[in-house]
């Protein structure tokens, strides 16, 4: 009937109102802190009533550098998303209940309204607590601001700051692809004459938004005079000596010498198990990153990276043999060097 929802997209409407409700009781959004003094990390947990986690540490640190310390009473946003979740959860069930297509698309709009207003929000508050600094603080940097990344990942000082939504904050993205995924579905039945879609072509448009929001959690090439080496803070100036750590989260360590990456996992900056996979820089060529346990390594006294490193990187032998007889160096393994 014209204007009238389809079964699947008023059942979706339903998963995605009970979706709503179970946010209330989970994480929305997390920011974790890395850095050597905290080799565990510290993490700031935010709900949608409050805030929680290593609050009180991170008060402490930031009182030293001169920011706000952190306090539920002064975020009027913990008095007023719960009603607001509670309020989406009502009207995607009053939707489905209502079953039309045009309340539907101005859920549609109000939700997405509403998912810009709170980042804007977020980014806002961030950057209040980041910019705004005690001048009389124990530990002031000129020119430095605190700010951290509103999703993603940024370096404060010696703190690796990582922002990221939580289980709920997922559960709440969910809830907007499945109401996106409802606007969708009723365009498509609009445009084809009313024709149903099967449960299974439904459940394979349902899959489709997640797969494109998926980490990427490959390498990041080397830039040559931006990026620069996690262990030593050097400028990376010679990208052909590269090398670059991936976590399973998808943080990236960049290092402009396979000396100073050694280094920095045998000083256990990170641990073994957060590792995906360590790159090296092919010396040849256009520095591509290649698998350190792909590659194909020499090591000789003649050869001299940034940081006296010995130990040069090919994607190929090759290569690996032109440059071994300029250099007298000698082939090794990854195995070998990674003791």
């Amino acid at each position: 009937m014209k204007g009238k929802l389809g079964a699947g997209t008023k059942l979706l409407l339903l998963l995605a109102a009970a979706g709503l409700v179970v946010v209330l009781f989970l994480p929305i959004w997390r920011i974790d802190l890395d850095a050597p003094q905290y080799p565990e990390g510290l993490s700031l947990s935010i709900h949608a009533n409050g805030l929680k986690g290593n609050v009180d540490i991170i008060n402490g640190l930031n009182h030293y550098i001169g920011m706000k310390t952190l306090h539920n009473e002064d975020f009027f946003e913990f008095t007023a998303l719960p009603y607001l979740i509670i309020f989406f959860a009502a009207a995607f069930a009053l939707v489905a209940l209502m079953n039309s297509r045009r309340w539907l698309n101005i859920l549609f709009g109000a939700f997405v309204l509403f998912g810009i207003v709170a980042m804007y929000d977020f980014w806002r508050w961030e950057y209040d607590y980041g910019h705004n600094l005690n001048p009389n603080a124990a530990i002031v940097v000129p020119g430095m601001a605190y700010q951290p990344p509103l999703i993603g990942f940024k370096q404060l000082l010696n703190f690796g700051a990582y922002s990221i939504p939580d289980t709920g904050g997922w559960i709440f993205i969910g809830a907007g692809v499945l109401l996106l995924l409802c606007v969708v579905l009723e365009w498509k039945r609009y445009k084809l004459a009313k024709k149903k879609f099967s449960t299974a072509n439904a459940a394979v448009l349902l899959l489709f938004p997640f797969l494109l929001t998926s980490c990427n959690t490959g390498p990041e090439a080397i830039v040559a005079g931006t990026d620069n080496c996690y262990f030593c803070k050097m400028a990376i100036t010679d990208t052909k000596y590269g090398a670059e750590i991936v976590t399973g989260r998808g943080k990236i360590y960049k290092f402009d010498d396979l000396h100073c990456l050694l280094a920095f996992t045998k000083a256990k900056m990170i641990e073994r198990e957060q590792v995906k996979d360590i790159y090296l820089a092919d010396f040849t060529g256009a520095h591509s990153l290649v698998k350190a346990s792909e590659s194909f390594l020499l090591q000789g006294d003649a050869i001299h990276g940034p940081m006296n490193g010995n130990v040069i990187a090919f994607k190929d032998k090759d290569s690996l043999k032109k440059i071994a007889i300029q250099f007298n160096a000698s082939e090794i393994s990854w195995q070998q060097l990674n003791k």
